[in-house]
């Protein structure tokens, strides 16, 4: 019997192209004004006394930067940290809902609920554990730090000067409504630039909705039929956490 298990077949088997949305964890990686970048120690590299290579690194970073997981517990203070997220919730259908468009007319551009209606009436519901990921073609700036959030500028002053598009709080709540596992953007926040209050956090994460913050390549994503896989460094107690995810895209 285990082995029969271990030979089933695989729902993401062949064929399928597999596509990275995730930028690489390095000195460039876009990191909050208020928040350290990621920070890179080689320990040991080279050859050992014994004749064989031996290579081990550290590294120090913030839950929140580069691509990364907002917990629930990020905005809401009963809600689940990054390891309480169920697996099912990180794991699901992508949906992408392109805005380059009006994001090239405003930058600080929030998606609206007519947007989300839109995207339904051209390519379906959007169904429960969806993972909602909303393509506004700024992580083709990445890692250009002015062009991708606004400024280069580092500390509380310069969070006042971030300007990037977000999830309008009307259409944060219309996404919680339809009860989808996670909603992405390719953008430092799910929130625009200019917001104070963040109150598309707030909708989403009060309703255990997780954020994935930082992602990439959504263009190499269709607007629906990918199965997308979020899986964050799973830090016991944390707001976030540095992730990877891909998709996996059936071949035509």
């Amino acid at each position: 019997m285990a082995l029969a298990a271990c030979h089933a077949p695989s729902p993401l088997q062949a064929p399928v192209r597999w596509v990275d949305l995730t930028h690489a964890f390095d000195e460039q990686a876009v990191y909050w004004p208020t928040a350290d970048g990621f920070e890179y120690v080689v320990d040991a590299k080279g050859e050992t006394p014994g004749g064989w290579w031996y290579e081990s690194n550290s590294f120090r970073t913030s839950e929140h930067g580069g691509t990364h997981l907002d917990a629930p517990r990020h905005f809401a203070e009963h809600a689940y940290t990054s390891d309480e997220i169920p697996i099912e919730q990180l794991v699901g259908p992508g949906c992408v809902v392109d805005v380059r468009a009006q994001c090239e007319v405003d930058r600080d551009y929030q998606v609206t609920v007519e947007d989300l209606l839109a995207f339904e009436a051209a390519h379906g519901p959007i169904p429960p554990g969806a993972i909602v990921l909303l393509h506004t073609g700024f992580g083709e700036r990445w890692p250009d730090r002015v062009r991708y959030m606004g400024t280069d500028e580092r500390g509380l002053e310069a969070t006042f000067k971030l300007h990037f598009p977000g999830l309008s709080p009307r259409g944060a709540k219309w996404l919680a409504a339809r009860g989808v596992g996670a909603v992405g953007i390719d953008t430092p926040s799910i929130d625009h630039g200019p917001s104070r209050m963040f109150f598309a956090h707030r909708e989403l994460y009060e309703r255990n909705i997780a954020g994935l913050e930082n992602v990439a390549n959504l263009a190499a994503l269709p607007p629906t039929g990918a199965t997308v896989i979020a899986l964050p460094m799973k830090i016991r107690g944390g707001s976030g956490g540095p992730l990877r995810i891909v998709a996996a895209v059936p071949r035509d």
